[in-house]
């Protein structure tokens, strides 16, 4: 069920014809309280979408009583009139429901530069029936080039964390092309709300690096209707939140747009965090190395350019790679065959040891391939 997992949550999915393609395109989630908790983490792009902009002064106060998304539209680069369009969503929204405007948060997800048809919103606000069994279809209306819904669902004890997710493409930091709603039925205020999800955000979605692009939408969505009556542990609370945003995040890798492979690039032996992640991301956007891994080539000489263009304090020459357990390189040296190393599987771990301290990270990513070139040069079509 998703988002309507935790209790005091409803939601509806419905089609309104904003995608060409057909299908569900607008999700409405409630949150019915007692208590309306939320936060929020946005993308990182100077270039935001309207929906950010108004959703960034909704979650100001931390209270939020609904959430409504769309696919098919963006409503990014769209000037006076696509914030209007946001604005006179979010204000159908809180008539429908009964709540202020001031508290509905707005998400869009689709082409940059296209205006959204306000009059088929308005008339698919109108038209929704929320309720407790709502969530797939939430879940199934928030799709772009998705081949299929993300879901996921944490039990607590005698609380639950649901979740729903988006994306497919442009899968970089700054959250990756995604639209992600959390709810949770635990009695947890918006500040802690807010650490639990940045402090999550911060190891899943923003080390999902699919291929270096960052969108203008990414928005990640923490609601708390406290109707479990129990509040747990911040640390408890913090680790399930955790597991929510990472299950997630590994549902997008896998659907990353024309993927054969999904890479697990992990580095170890860093000076600090920083230098892991900065080590880990040189890689996973090495086209390069992204082509090999296509054509199940075990090409470790393309790791070691790529982490040679970072500024993480290392020696190059004495750094070891390892793919899929067979250590490739050693010392800067070559170490075992090639010939050991079964790129066939689609789960593919890299690990690379450089030896300069006691950090690691890890960063998720795909390959390089035909179909991902293909659906993104046809992507407007």
């Amino acid at each position: 069920m998703s988002v309507t997992a935790a209790k005091g949550f409803v939601a509806t999915g419905l089609e309104i014809g904003l995608k060409n393609s057909g299908g569900k395109d607008l999700a409405l989630v409630q949150n019915l309280g007692p208590r309306k908790a939320a936060a929020v983490v946005f993308t990182s792009n100077r270039a935001k979408a309207n929906p950010i902009i108004w959703s960034q002064q909704v979650i100001a106060d931390g209270v939020v009583e609904a959430i409504i998304l769309n696919s098919g539209g963006a409503n990014c680069y769209t000037g006076a009139q696509g914030f209007q369009v946001t604005h006179a969503t979010a204000e159908a929204v809180a008539e429908k429901l009964g709540v202020s405007s001031g508290d509905v948060l707005v998400c869009s997800t689709g082409l940059i530069g296209d205006q959204l048809p306000l009059e088929k919103i308005l008339v698919g606000i109108e038209k929704a029936e929320l309720t407790e069994d709502g969530g797939e279809a939430a879940s199934e209306a928030i799709l772009t080039t998705d081949s299929h819904p993300k879901r996921t669902i944490v039990a607590g004890d005698g609380w639950s964390i649901g979740g729903m997710a988006k994306g497919a493409g442009m899968l970089a930091p700054g959250l990756a092309t995604m639209l992600v709603v959390i709810t949770t039925d635990a009695v947890v205020d918006s500040a802690t709300l807010d650490a639990a999800l940045r402090a999550a955000t911060r190891v899943t979605f923003d080390r999902l690096d699919s291929d270096g692009c960052m969108s203008t939408n990414d928005q990640v969505t923490l609601m708390a209707s406290g109707a479990s009556g129990i509040t747990p542990s911040d640390a408890e609370f913090a680790a399930a939140v955790r597991q929510v945003c990472d299950e997630l995040a590994q549902l997008l890798q896998e659907d990353a747009e024309g993927a054969s492979h999904d890479i697990v690039i992990e580095t170890t032996g860093a000076v600090t965090e920083d230098d892991a992640v900065e080590v880990g991301r040189s890689v996973a956007r090495n086209n390069l190395f992204k082509a090999a891994v296509f054509g199940n080539d075990p090409n470790w000489g393309r790791v070691l350019a790529a982490i040679g263009t970072t500024s993480a304090p290392f020696d190059p020459y004495a750094v070891d790679v390892s793919m899929n357990g067979v250590m490739l390189c050693r010392s800067g040296e070559p170490g075992e065959s090639r010939d050991l190393v079964d790129l066939t599987p689609r789960r593919v771990h890299v690990l690379i040891d450089l030896k300069a301290g006691g950090a690691t990270a890890t960063i998720r990513t795909n390959d390089l391939t035909h179909d991902y070139v293909h659906e993104n040069s046809a992507y407007s079509s």
